[in-house]
């Protein structure tokens, strides 16, 4: 099955896709985050074959939800909602560090975020 990975922002949302075997994730790109966010991540899920949603947990480094979570968490029911598709949470601890640090700073990090999120998913259903 191929899960989509999401980082999501205030301003943008991150985006990666497993391959079909669930095994490996890949960045896919940067949405801005917005009205029309949810239905741009619709129609990949349906051009993809998408069988499940993984969104980040932010939490701080005492392991607690941090400010973005309740945005989080309602963005992820809404996907659940309108996409009829499995929503689950991996908690994120720096991703969005880690994929800088992959990628070079110039470049968004975002879907580079998620594709550490996914990966996470991944490796943790696969063992």
């Amino acid at each position: 099955m191929r899960y989509l990975g999401i980082d999501y922002g205030e301003k943008r949302i991150g985006l990666a896709l497993s391959d079909e075997a669930g095994k490996m994730a890949f960045p896919k790109e940067v949405l801005e985050n917005g009205p029309k966010a949810i239905g741009q991540i619709g129609q990949m899920v349906k051009e993809e074959s998408v069988g499940g949603i993984i969104v980040g947990e932010s939490v701080n480094s005492s392991g607690r939800p941090n400010y973005i979570m309740k945005a989080i968490e309602e963005f992820a029911e809404k996907a659940r909602a309108e996409l009829c598709l499995p929503v689950n949470m991996q908690k994120e601890f720096f991703t969005t560090v880690e994929a800088r640090r992959l990628a070079g700073s110039e470049s968004p990090a975002d879907a580079n975020a998620a594709a550490l999120i996914l990966q996470r998913y991944l490796d943790k259903i696969n063992k």
